[in-house]
């Protein structure tokens, strides 16, 4: 191992800065674009052995793996790319590593595909969903619906502090689907109008546990209390390997700034204190949906009652992590 530190490729850099600044932003779209970042420094990569290469494709990973600690969709394209790495020179490592994640980045467009398919055959004709965030992979199922013939209307959270809803209501209306956009707090007033709760996930436990932006655990609990089934969709790149040997999974704290700079403190947090009368943020960027409060979880292989999920990903990754992907 060299002394140096590894030369990380500047397109690395601003691929790490894009996803935690979440202009990258979407379990699934954060995997494509760490696999991409990947492929982009085996291109770049100047290393003069196949041991500097890999320290360079690791310092890398490193660089993208420490953005968004809760997303899993992160580390397992990561995972995915570099266990791919074959070949002893470096011209052969850089074309087994460019083959891989583009191999990767194909699959998951497939992926999600398929996984609207499957979750657009529990929608029918004259459904509303009403929706928390923005998930591309929650979108696929209706967008599946709609290109089926369906009519399906949408109730939309805006989704505070990002006001990620917003995106999803934009691209909802762009499918023709009528949206009506209502206040976080508003959800239980409508929720007796929705057929259907439709979320994403960032993460999915063994236990069928869902980690999703923080607003999902209520609304699940207001739906169940409703008789509203939710329903998740989440490609199995979202699945986290490391909770079936008990490693539980860390919720993300954000910058206070996002919960401030729409307030009355606006001009004392944007240089990024906290006002001095006291007053503590707290802005975590995930909660935990337990599966008892879970209808489905849709992915590209199916749908799975949460609690079942623990098969498919023994399926896809073994019975433990003996091997996990680490920085």
């Amino acid at each position: 191992m060299s002394n140096e530190t590894p030369d990380v490729a500047p397109v690395v850099e601003e691929t790490a800065t894009d996803i935690a600044d979440m202009e990258v932003r979407g379990a699934a779209t954060i995997a494509d674009a760490a696999a991409a970042a990947l492929a982009a420094q085996a291109e770049r990569s100047e290393a003069d052995s196949p041991e500097a290469f890999r320290e360079e494709l690791e310092a890398a990973a490193s660089a993208l793996y420490e953005t968004r600690p809760t997303a899993v969709s992160l580390p397992n394209a990561l995972r995915y790319v570099l266990r791919g790495v074959e070949g002893e020179t470096v011209a052969a490592m850089r074309e087994s590593t460019v083959a891989r994640a583009e191999a990767f980045q194909a699959d998951l467009e497939q992926a999600q595909e398929t996984l609207g398919e499957v979750g657009a055959n529990r929608l029918r004709d004259g459904d509303v969903v009403m929706t928390h965030c923005h998930s591309t992979d929650a979108l696929a199922c209706v967008e599946a619906a709609v290109e089926d013939g369906k009519h399906i209307e949408a109730i939309v959270k805006e989704t505070r502090p990002r006001l990620q809803g917003h995106i999803t209501a934009s691209e909802l209306r762009s499918m023709g689907v009528p949206v009506t956009l209502i206040v976080d707090n508003a959800a239980r007033r409508y929720l007796d109008e929705a057929d259907h709760v439709l979320v994403g996930a960032d993460s999915i436990a063994a236990d069928g546990s869902v980690i999703n932006k923080i607003g999902t655990s209520g609304l699940a609990v207001n739906a169940r209390e409703r008789g509203v089934p939710v329903m998740v969709a989440a490609q199995s790149i979202k699945l986290h390997p490391d909770t079936m040997t008990g490693h539980t999974v860390e919720i993300e704290m954000r910058d206070e700034r996002e919960v401030l700079e729409e307030t009355a403190y606006a001009d004392v947090a944007a240089d990024g204190d906290v006002p001095d009368d006291g007053l503590t943020v707290e802005n975590p960027a995930f909660d935990v949906t337990p599966p008892r409060h879970v209808d489905a979880i849709v992915t590209e292989h199916g749908q799975y009652p949460p609690e079942s999920i623990v098969m498919l990903m023994r399926d896809l990754f073994g019975e433990t992590t003996t091997d996990p992907w680490a920085v």
